[in-house]
């Protein structure tokens, strides 16, 4: 084990957290100039390890805390880590981290990061090695010093140290303490005995007169006994005749009792009746006056549906007339207009062949004229031109501008194509809206009668809804009032439970009920008497037993009884008493086993999670049949006894009883509580759900509603909506027809464009024929033959053109007749007639009519079943009043039977009462009786049957004789056998006490001789140890000298003489007076000279000159060093610590010593287990065998410490030479 890192922060001059680089386990050397730190950083350790910093004040605090520039330093710790991997620690980790922390009010040490204390810390130190009886493992500045300087008698107490003699001065210190005690207890023992002894002989003279005292006692005991227990019997009998009496009374008053029950429980049940009557009376009446309110809306509604009926029956027959006219009319415009279109259809492809051919034969004719135009064109060129060359030129431009106009007419017909393309696809879109149009027109009754059905079945629904409202309006009407009636038959209740507590427990009941449904709280459960079900035979029983307790309120935990009390008493909403169900702990109790003696709990029904809580109440009482039996097993088994009636004797032996009127128990008060508002909040719930019903229904009305006036506005719009469309296929009918002549007009116009391109093309090819021909100023032949053929020919096609047009102009003109007589007069005939379908139809509607009457049957069906229940509604109310006079009837002649009943249990009471008080006075001389007997003391056996055939006069004449005679006794002591007896006992306990304080002070006197022993024989054994470890140690520090330790003893004080220490004679360590040191440098076998004679500068004798003198105190000064560390060495070698801490032991060594001493400390390191060092110099001699240097520096009053090479180092301590 060795120390591998350490920790500072805020410890005197090491303000920031200081992390010091893991340590050498073998040897470690710190430099750095004074002040810099160097003694704080040991002084940390010391801090952590040892008892040098404890019990400190609040300055001593502050003095460790460090002081500089910045914020202050408030707490301050030292943590050390050791390398446990030798287990040397019993923690079973490879390492443990001590911290301790300081403050101005704390001081805390810390084990591997968990609170310690310092006896746990201080223990572990000691386990581990860390000897508190030799503290000579850190040695600090001046320890040294402090060896050097000391004197024989020091150095003699620190080898008692070392050797471990506190122990044992503190086991002996406590041994003659308790030596102590004992003489003065031994003291005080002889003199207590002495006092017995004198008392003893006294009271021997006392017992003879005490004796005769006695005979007399007997006497006078035995005749008092007589009399007390003849009269004993007597009042025995009296009682029992009088149980006798009352047990004849208690039967009768039972058989009243259960008279009278029974008579309160059929009056319950009467009054119950008598309530659901008149809460069934109340309802019929208001269902009364729904349903007449309901028959009289009926009735005005029906009278109003009548006056509708009748007009629309009036306008009825007028309608039939007008569509008797109007179906002749549109039968003879549909004749007609079938006629007109058959005889069109007829027309129609004849027109369209003449049409054709008149279009084959003008083009024939066109192509003919145009061919002899040109020519006659080409015949009259022939003279115009002198040459071929003109000509040409001439028909170049012709040809140029036929090829323009050519051009333009392409174009023309181009764009004529497109435009009656245009047309007929608009024609094409106007034709489907034409026909749409037709066929809303043709389909407009239809629609009419669809819309009527869906307006129809939209009231019908309505209806149906509203209907349901009305059931519900009725059931909520129902509703109220059984809620009213609930309302105060709960209130009535509440009033009567709460007249059987104190209004703070009934206040306080309430809110807590009401607390409990706010803050849902499910760990309140409820009261006693709301958690338990009883039989009635028992019910009075188990009331008598719970008291108040049965209103003790029942909860999970106490954290719930706190919260519920906190808000109690913040409202200051009355009192409650609570009982947490994980505080409970019922006790058993010693319950009889037999079969007249039964646990109340077992008559109790309960849920079992309140186990606890009826054990608290119900678990030490038990039910009996009579008042004898419950008063014996009380007395016997130390429980609570109760009668079913309610008559109870306690444990301590006290009887209560007297009669219970059931019509006032507070169960079946909680029960009717709990009854009332059940059915409270079951009828408040319906109600909900009925508001909730009605708030969805009227959302439905609402839609239905909606929904009928959405199909009212349809069908006005579709009413209102017929000229408008009707205007609508006018309109497109007119455009279809103008589309139809467009397109006539376009496709003639473009025969004609298609015409003259041929005629143009034509007269191109002809230009340019004649452009490629020779010039000559005459036709051809073939020319002139073809310019008549044309001739002839253009005659013969005008007059079959003629022929054609004439036809086809007269067809045409049927044609047109046709249409128009159609157009303009048939089809809109028939519009007007369709239209006057809709207005005969609008106006006079069957099915307006046929609504109406069936809203009238319906309304005659609604009055009907309205009176019918109406008539059934009344003759329910009648047979509830007359049940309800018979009921008032029967429940006072029931009254008047239970008043007398209850005069009966009255009287009987009374008379139970009388003999009560009469047992009462009797009971208390039977006790009295006993009392006194008990007072008389223990009995002799004939003081059973000496005086029972005496005269009881006889007895008391001879009492007064006996307590006479005893008067003459009164100033004997009747305690004098008693006090013999006493003291002797105490004489026998002190004698044997005197022998055991003997026998206790030999051992004590022998474990102190035991103790001494021990101690001598430690100190011998450590000065032996310690003295040869300190002849090898200086043997080693200095190879051609010699030093030893010597004892030194009183006998020795005259003498000087140096003695071998194996020669000392053994004797006790209180003979020795010191330890002296024996040195020789120069050689082993020189002479020998006390360390005493080196100390000192009056030692300069050795040489008479100044300077010898001088050299001599310096030389003087480092062997006295260097004999202190031998020691220290010696001391450690016998207590060998897990490391070791110098601070600048090698201060008053010359260079010599100093590298012996730092070579010792290598070979030491490197040897042993446990041998790390961690030291502090100025000298190079340590740094030269060092494993590892530190250097501390210091800055802004802030000390820190790194690792630095041995070169640094090195050079530092040279620095600090120079």
């Amino acid at each position: 084990m060795f120390i591998k890192q350490i920790i500072i922060q805020g410890f005197k001059s090491y303000k920031e957290q200081t992390v010091i680089e893991p340590f050498s386990p073998k040897h470690n050397v710190i430099v750095g100039r004074n002040g810099t730190g160097k003694s704080n950083f040991f002084a940390a350790i010391r801090f952590v390890l040892s008892d040098a910093y404890t019990q400190m004040g609040r300055e001593e605090r502050q003095a460790l805390l460090h002081e500089g520039s910045g914020s202050a330093v408030m707490s301050a710790y030292v943590e050390i880590i050791f390398d446990n991997s030798d287990e040397r620690f019993p923690t079973g980790k490879d390492e443990l981290i001590l911290r301790r922390t300081i403050g101005l009010k704390k001081d805390e040490y810390s084990l591997d990061r968990k609170n310690a204390t310092k006896a746990d810390v201080m223990n572990l130190l000691e386990s581990a090695g860390f000897s508190r009886s030799n503290p000579y493992y850190i040695v600090p500045q001046g320890r040294v010093t402090t060896l050097t300087n000391m004197k024989d008698g020091e150095r003699l107490n620190l080898l008692k140290e070392v050797a471990g003699t506190q122990v044992y001065e503190g086991r002996r210190m406590e041994s003659l303490k308790i030596m102590t005690e004992t003489n003065n207890k031994r003291a005080k023992i002889d003199e207590l005995l002495d006092y017995i002894k004198e008392r003893l002989s006294e009271l021997e003279e006392e017992k003879e007169e005490l004796r005769n005292y006695q005979e007399k006692d007997k006497e006078r005991r035995c005749l008092e006994y007589t009399i007390y227990h003849r009269e004993q019997d007597e009042i025995t009998h009296a009682l029992e005749s009088i149980d006798e009496s009352r047990q004849t009374g208690v039967d009768e008053t039972d058989d009243g009792r259960e008279r009278f029950i029974h008579g309160e429980k059929e009056i319950a049940e009467i009054d119950k009746e008598i309530s659901e009557l008149k809460q069934q009376v109340e309802l019929l009446r208001v269902d009364r006056r729904q349903l007449d309110d309901e028959r009289r809306e009926n009735a005005r509604h029906r009278a109003k549906v009548e006056l509708d009926v009748k007009g629309l029956s009036d306008g009825q027959s007028v309608a039939q007339q007008a569509k008797s006219r109007y179906q002749t009319d549109l039968r003879e415009v549909q004749s007609a207009i079938s006629q007109r279109e058959r005889e069109l259809e007829g027309l129609l492809p004849g027109y369209n062949d003449l049409k054709e051919q008149e279009g084959a034969v003008k083009g024939q004719l066109d192509t003919a004229e145009a061919l002899r135009k040109r020519l006659y064109a080409k015949q009259g060129r022939n003279a115009q031109f002198r040459s071929k060359k003109e000509r040409d030129q001439w028909l170049e431009k012709e040809v140029a501008a036929v090829y323009d106009a050519l051009a333009a007419r392409k174009a023309i017909r181009m764009q004529t194509t497109e435009e009656i393309a245009e047309l007929e696809s608009e024609l094409e879109t106007i034709e489907g809206r034409v026909a749409d149009l037709r066929k809303k027109l043709d389909g407009r009754g239809d629609n009419m009668q669809s819309i009527s059905q869906e307006v129809q079945g939209a009231k019908d629904e309505r209806d149906q809804l509203m209907d349901q409202r009305k059931e519900l309006w009725r059931e909520e009407a129902k509703l109220d009032s059984a809620i009213s009636n609930t309302r105060q038959e709960l209130d009535r209740a509440d009033r009567t439970l709460s007249h059987t507590m104190d209004q703070n427990t009934s206040r306080g009941l309430a809110a807590v009920r009401r607390i409990k449904r706010q803050h849902g709280l499910e760990g309140a459960y409820g009261t006693l008497a709301e958690l338990l079900q009883v039989n009635d035979k028992y019910r009075t029983a188990v009331e008598v037993n719970a008291g108040n307790s049965l209103f003790h309120y029942v909860v999970d935990n106490d954290e719930t009884a706190t919260k519920l009390l906190e808000i109690l008493q913040k409202e200051k909403s009355g009192r409650v008493t609570f009982m947490p169900l994980n505080r409970l702990k019922p006790r058993p109790a010693n319950i009889p086993k037999a079969g007249d003696a039964v646990p109340i709990i077992e008559k109790i029904q309960y849920d079992q999670r309140f186990e606890k809580a009826f054990q608290q109440v119900f678990g030490k009482t038990i039910v009996c049949p009579n008042l004898t039996i419950a008063a014996q097993y009380a007395r016997s088994h130390g429980v609570n006894a109760i009668t079913p009636e309610g008559d109870r004797s306690d444990k301590k032996g006290a009887l209560t009883g007297g009669f219970h009127d059931p019509r006032q128990s507070r169960l079946e008060a909680v029960r009717n509580v709990s009854k009332w508002r059940d059915e409270y909040d079951t009828l408040s719930s319906r109600g909900s759900s009925i508001k909730q019903a009605l708030e969805k229904k009227d959302q439905e009305i609402t839609r239905s509603v909606g929904k009928l006036q959405k199909l009212e506005q349809k069908r006005q719009q579709s009413e209102g909506s017929y000229g408008p469309l009707r205007q609508e296929y006018r309109s497109a009918t007119a455009s279809l027809q103008n589309l139809k002549e467009s397109i006539d007009t376009k496709k003639q116009a473009k025969e004609n464009v298609e015409a003259s391109i041929n005629t143009l093309g034509d007269q191109q090819n002809s230009y340019e024929a004649e452009q490629s021909s020779e010039f000559k100023k005459a036709l051809t032949a073939d020319e002139e033959q073809q310019l008549e053929d044309l001739g002839s020919s253009v005659q013969q096609l005008r007059k079959q053109y003629s022929e054609l047009n004439t036809s086809r102009s007269e067809v045409e003109g049927r044609k047109s007749i046709l249409e128009v007589e159609l157009q303009e007069n048939l089809h809109q005939r028939l519009e007007q007639l369709n239209a006057q379908e809709v207005e005969v139809s609008d106006g006079n509607s069957k099915s307006s009519l046929k609504e109406a009457q069936r809203e009238l049957a319906k309304m005659g069906q609604a009055i009907e079943a309205v009176q019918n229940k109406l008539h059934e509604t009344e003759e329910s109310v009648d047979n509830a009043n007359a049940a309800l006079a018979q009921l008032d009837q029967t429940r006072a002649e029931k009254l008047r039977q239970q008043e007398e009943i209850a005069k009966s249990i009255e009287r009987h009471q009374r008379r139970m009462e009388k003999s009560m008080e009469k047992k009462s006075l009797l009971s208390k001389r039977a006790t009295e009786c006993t009392r006194n007997i008990r007072d008389l003391g223990v009995l002799p056996e004939e003081a059973f049957e000496r005086f029972q055939k005496t005269n009881s006069n006889a007895i008391v004449k001879r009492l007064h004789k006996v307590n006479d005679s005893l008067k003459k006794y009164s100033h004997v002591n009747k305690k004098a056998f008693e006090q013999y007896n006493n003291f002797t006992k105490q004489r026998d306990t002190l004698t044997k006490r005197r022998q055991e304080l003997d026998s206790s002070q030999s051992s004590i006197e022998e474990l102190i001789g035991v103790l001494d022993e021990r101690k001598d024989e430690a100190i011998e054994r450590t000065f032996k140890q310690v003295s040869r470890e300190f002849a090898d140690t200086f043997e080693k520090l200095v190879p051609a000298g010699k030093g030893r330790l010597i004892i030194q003893r009183k006998t020795d004080r005259a003498q000087d003489e140096e003695e071998d220490s194996e020669e000392e004679h053994r004797e006790s360590v209180e003979n020795y007076i010191g330890v002296g040191i024996s040195v020789s440098f120069n050689s082993k076998h020189d002479e020998q000279q006390r360390i005493q004679q080196l100390s000192g500068g009056q030692k300069s004798e050795f040489d008479h000159s100044r300077f010898k003198a001088i050299q001599q105190v310096v030389t003087n000064r480092y062997i006295l060093g260097l004999c202190a560390l031998a020691l220290v060495f010696a001391i450690q070698q016998c207590d060998p610590a897990p490391f070791y801490l110098f601070d600048e032991i090698d201060a008053n060594l010359d260079a010599q010593y100093r590298t012996a001493v730092a070579n010792m400390l290598k070979v030491i390191s490197e040897n042993s287990e446990n041998g790390q060092f961690i030291c502090t110099t100025f000298r190079p001699e340590m740094l030269m065998v060092a494993d590892k240097c530190y250097g501390v520096a210091y800055s802004n009053k802030t000390s820190s410490i790194d690792v630095v090479k041995r070169e640094e180092a090195l050079d530092f301590v040279e620095g600090q030479k120079q």
